[in-house]
């Protein structure tokens, strides 16, 4: 049952917090100045949380101009210099984690326990992962040319980083593209989704907490096609970092290329599970049912499409149904609830959409409706378990983002490996099996920014994330990340004072 008071007082809190405005430009809380505004919505009740007045290209500008002017201070800082001052930000956001927890649960409908044991504790981690790691930005070792000139490469920061968050995980993907850019000497102008913007602008309060310089780290809330858009075309801005679909992220590349700005895309994703029949069955049901129905599901890493051999399938097909049917859907607040709204009724009505069409090709073996009583007026859609589709269709192909998975058969590993990998995404994948041989085939022929095997959904700070093909490119999180947010440069001096000359007389000759 659903219990629309136990959301007030944290309702209530958000709406005093953020009552200066929603942008976060130089170290201050500021109203957007496009004449528009936004009302942020609890996906659980449908009631309002809190209207704010939407950025636009001025706003824009002024967080530009606020990030350009703080970088010569924030790069010319030593690596220990940003490292401490991370370890701070990491110790701040610890000691917020509740707020934050709350506030994420609030404006995205994610069960409290969910936020309390994932996206908070992840985001610290990743703050204290990027306070040891901005101390590790080495170049490569000096080279000799002809005894005369000694070389090295710096590796320097770019510049201002403009980066667009999703609505899905605001925290952690304001955590994933913040950290690895400013603890390389960055300065970055974040937009996170209108619809989900509170834990984004905690994070910046954070960072000002933390003794980050103001104009550091920036936030504009506006829509894509006015903030997002004038975002990736500024001309000051070096770089860009995008985290959503793949078709606005090919309106993001467009953009960018006219100023032939950094590029770093993390697309969408329709993750396979791949089950040979050798597997433990047991251990591949629950972690299908996990992996699909993480964050409900809206997670470019969920579990979407479970391949499973033939002797396994019937079996797999009757005991997800079964433990999908035991999960419990409710208030995010609620003790006892596995699985929340999904983040707008635009999305409930997107996922059951997919589903509704499914009927005609296809067997919903279990969920496909919304739940009705006290949750009516959420954005909820129960777990659903789909069988029996073609691989051409819809509901394999598309990425449905929703409590939705897919199960097909297949006979021989060499058509388990070959209907993994025939959709136009790569970002993530699980292979389930006893046979060691078998899984490390999986790991080489699947193409995937990450392989699984006999799990699906965890990641840590130390490694990195991101994808191949239509799931973009670019790595967040891990070392790997300093790839994206660094560029290199190559330093020669003359060792002798009178190289140049001779130099210049191997070219020229005598003059």
């Amino acid at each position: 049952m659903h219990n629309p008071g136990n959301a007030a007082p944290d309702r209530a809190a958000a709406q005093e917090r953020f009552a200066d405005g929603a942008q976060y430009i130089a170290g201050r809380p500021t109203e957007g100045t496009s004449g528009r505004t936004h009302t942020v919505v609890d996906p659980a009740t449908g009631a309002e949380v809190l209207t704010y007045g939407l950025a636009g290209p001025d706003d824009v500008d002024a967080a530009v101009a606020a990030a350009r002017k703080a970088f010569p201070g924030w790069a010319g800082a030593t690596p220990g210099e940003r490292s401490d001052a991370l370890h701070r930000f990491a110790a701040v956001l610890a000691d917020r984690a509740e707020d934050f927890a709350r506030a994420e649960s609030l404006q995205c409908g994610k069960p409290l326990k969910l936020t309390r044991e994932f996206d908070v504790p992840g985001s610290v981690d990743n703050a204290a992962f990027f306070a040891g790691a901005a101390r590790q930005l080495q170049g490569l070792s000096a080279g000799e040319y002809s005894g005369d000139h000694t070389s090295y490469v710096r590796r320097e920061p770019i510049g201002v980083v403009g980066s667009i968050a999703p609505w899905n995980y605001p925290l952690q993907m304001a955590a994933w593209k913040i950290l690895p850019a400013i603890a390389a000497g960055n300065t970055v102008v974040l937009k996170p989704a209108e619809i989900t913007p509170l834990t984004s602008l905690m994070f910046a309060q954070a960072a000002t907490a933390a003794g980050i310089p103001d104009g550091v780290v920036n936030i504009v809330s506006g829509t894509g096609r006015e903030a997002g858009e004038h975002l990736v075309a500024h001309p000051d801005v070096a770089m860009t970092s995008f985290t959503g679909s793949t078709a606005v992220g090919k309106r993001v590349a467009e953009l960018a290329t006219a100023t032939v700005k950094r590029l770093h895309l993390e697309l969408g994703g329709k993750a396979p599970f791949l089950v040979f029949d050798d597997a433990d069955l047991e251990a591949a049901v629950h972690g299908a049912v996990a992996g699909a129905l993480i964050n409900t599901g809206q997670d470019c890493t969920a579990a979407t499409r479970a391949y499973v051999q033939r002797p396994l399938y019937e079996a797999f097909v009757e005991k997800t149904a079964a433990l999908m049917g035991t999960v419990r859907v409710g208030d995010p607040f609620a003790p006892g609830t596995d699985l929340g709204p999904l983040v707008s009724r635009a999305q409930r009505d997107r996922v059951a959409g997919f589903v509704d069409r499914a009927r005609s090709y296809a067997r919903v073996v279990c969920g496909g409706e919304a739940p009705q009583g006290d949750l009516r007026h959420g954005a909820y859609h129960r777990p659903t378990l789909i069988a029996d589709a073609a691989q051409d269709s819809e509901v394999v192909q598309s990425e449905i983002f929703g409590p939705v998975l897919v199960v097909l058969p297949f006979d021989g590993d060499d058509e388990g490996i070959r209907l993994a990998n025939d959709t136009p995404y790569g970002l993530a994948a699980s292979a389930w099996s006893r046979d060691v041989y078998r899984a490390n085939r999986a790991t080489r022929e699947i193409r995937a920014g990450c392989v699984w095997i006999n799990d699906h959904i965890p990641i840590i700070s130390e490694m990195p994330h991101g994808g191949y093909r239509a799931s973009g490119f670019g790595k967040d999180m891990s070392a790997y990340s300093f790839e994206e947010y660094t560029q290199v440069k190559h330093v020669m001096f003359d060792n002798t004072a009178v190289a140049a000359k001779d130099w210049h007389r191997t070219v020229f000759g005598d003059r």
